[in-house]
């Protein structure tokens, strides 16, 4: 088992960010996120997460803001300064620990398109970063919408890596005759939702046909997607079959000019599947070993750090797969798309 290893979805708050976050008053989401992060000291102390991280030689993490996403905290002012507040501290981490951090995701406001396309320019240009953490909409609006496709343009450009995180609260019900999600049912089905439907508006909206060197990672090891492929397969290969004839235009009109599960093949997965390795296989057999990327979603594990790098860096051993394929999930794949932006 190789030593060296880039984690490419884990998640920091540096110092000066969740001072300034947590002295926000009546946001609610901020409000959650002080509560939770009192339990898990990793996220903003470093002497804690660098103890936790001796545990694993060679290894290091590519970094980005822990959500909620920046768009939640106000204004599209106030959400494009904590980008930028955030994208310096993320900076500043990289720079003083490259030990430690081989690089970060920029974080932008996409309530304000023309904003977040300028701090992406600064955050590549000045700072450094090796790519961009997005969430699965904005505000409770897709990220097919036509406002979204200068964004869209400016990543494929700058050929970035697309981090894909969820974003759903129990105000998403399960129901439709309730007002909220019970049992946190939003969060361990809802936020796999989130992702396998951001990921069918990119396909069907044509993001991909357009760009389609866009590197997009879809966090939680591709989601659904993979553990459906015969319905995103065959099952899309006759998209309209279901629909009735006074809703067509829900299913008509999309650009393509391959089958829909070619263009859902184009993504790129992570490994954070909290120590589910039959669900990893699944995701190595659809996407390629080529294109599934080691990540962790640290520090969220029981252990508060440590726990689900172990367990990822466990379920690749698992699988049957040459010491080539592990060496590519581990790192040689990261570094294919990213180069001579890491830290080394």
């Amino acid at each position: 088992m190789t030593d060296d290893k880039l984690d490419a979805f884990c998640h920091i708050l540096p110092r000066d960010y969740a001072d300034r976050l947590f002295a926000l008053d009546g946001v609610p989401a901020v409000a959650n996120l002080r509560k939770r992060i009192m339990n898990i000291p990793s996220l903003v102390d470093l002497d804690v997460r660098f103890r936790q991280l001796d545990e694993f030689p060679g290894y290091r993490q590519i970094i980005n803001l822990a959500a909620p996403p920046v768009e939640d905290f106000g204004t599209p002012a106030v959400s494009t300064d904590f980008a930028r507040r955030g994208n310096d501290g993320l900076a500043e981490l990289v720079d003083k620990h490259p030990d430690r951090f081989a690089g970060f995701c920029a974080a932008v406001a996409l309530n304000d398109v023309n904003s977040a396309v300028a701090e992406l320019d600064r955050a590549v240009g000045q700072l450094g970063a090796v790519g961009v953490q997005i969430y699965t909409h904005v505000q409770g609006h897709p990220l097919d919408e036509d406002r979204f496709e200068p964004f869209w343009k400016r990543c494929a450009e700058l050929d970035l890596l697309v981090q894909v995180h969820p974003c759903r609260n129990s105000g998403w019900a399960d129901y439709p005759t309730e007002e909220r999600s019970k049992y946190e049912i939003w969060w361990t089905f809802g936020w796999e939702y989130d992702l396998s439907a951001f990921m069918a508006r990119i396909v069907f909206s044509g993001v991909l046909e357009r760009y389609p060197n866009l590197k997009f990672l879809i966090h939680h090891g591709g989601s659904m997607v993979p553990h459906f492929s015969g319905r995103v397969g065959p099952g899309w290969d006759q998209l309209g079959s279901r629909t009735p004839a006074h809703q067509q235009e829900d299913v008509t009109g999309y650009p393509l000019t391959k089958r829909p599960v070619d263009y859902f093949k184009m993504f790129y997965a992570d490994t954070a599947l909290f120590g589910a390795v039959h669900a990893l296989r699944c995701a190595v057999e659809f996407f390629g070993p080529e294109r599934v990327l080691f990540g962790s979603d640290s520090p969220y594990d029981p252990e508060k750090g440590p726990g689900y790098i172990r367990s990822a860096i466990a379920n690749v051993e698992e699988l049957d797969l040459t010491e080539a394929e592990k060496a590519a999930i581990y790192g040689n794949n990261v570094r294919r798309l990213l180069g001579s932006r890491l830290t080394r």
